[in-house]
């Protein structure tokens, strides 16, 4: 059943980056689901994400590989439990498979300092278009004694694709979520005592094993979302 349409523009930041790299049919479809949302909507990955977001930002080796390891008993237990629904069976079967490829990034992923982020998606307006920013984490560093910050938005579905296309349109999804989230943190984090850093704010996919950081050179990659939300705004009360 479809809740009550929207009456001003909003998209989630996952939708603004699907909707840069799409075609005009599916940059369509977009608005059609973001105006007209679904009632009720199955969270998936939720066990998973929880966990990851714990396991990444606890400091001791020993407690971070435990959150995993009680993840990985809850959710193989699930997988196999009757008296679960078929949807959530097999969404703790792939939630397995994020545990897994989590603990193999951890090479690319040990230089960040993460943190929990806050709990409720804060707004980022951008021409008119109010865009939902679910920072998974928050990310600290500090460069020639400047303390900064920047955040994480974590994707894990996994897609099987493995042309040269399909892998690019991945990398700029990725490049576009990164700088949303950039932009989400000079609007929304930026200050007590931290600049913003585009090489915190990141996009991590991890059934890919691939992170991708908001890069310097921003303003054309900032101008094309800046013209895709105006677009957006325009077609809002069409659709």
């Amino acid at each position: 059943m479809p809740s009550p349409k929207r009456n001003h523009p909003k998209v989630s930041v996952n939708e603004l980056a699907h909707f840069m790299v799409s075609t005009d049919t599916t940059r369509m479809s977009i608005i059609q689901r973001a105006k007209k949302p679904k009632a009720y909507v199955v969270t998936r990955y939720r066990d998973a994400r929880d966990a990851v977001c714990a396991y990444l930002a606890e400091l001791d080796p020993k407690k971070a590989r435990g959150i995993l390891a009680a993840a990985e008993g809850k959710l193989q237990q699930k997988s196999i439990d009757s008296s679960e629904t078929a949807l959530h069976r097999e969404d703790a079967q792939l939630s397995l498979e994020v545990i897994n490829s989590v603990q193999a990034m951890q090479n690319s992923l040990a230089p960040y300092r993460f943190l929990p982020a806050p709990q409720s998606p804060q707004k980022l307006v951008i021409k008119g278009v109010e865009v939902s920013v679910r920072s998974d984490l928050l990310v600290h560093g500090s460069t020639k004694g400047i303390d900064q910050i920047g955040a994480a938005v974590l994707r894990m579905t996994k897609d099987d694709t493995t042309t040269p296309r399909a892998k690019q349109k991945r990398k700029d999804m990725g490049l576009y979520v990164a700088t949303l989230v950039l932009m989400h943190v000079q609007a929304n984090l930026s200050g007590h005592g931290r600049q913003p850093a585009n090489r915190l704010c990141m996009s991590i996919d991890i059934q890919h094993g691939e992170v991708f950081v908001a890069p310097t050179a921003n303003k054309m990659r900032m101008r094309n979302i800046e013209n895709a939300c105006m677009f957006i705004r325009a077609l809002w009360s069409m659709v």
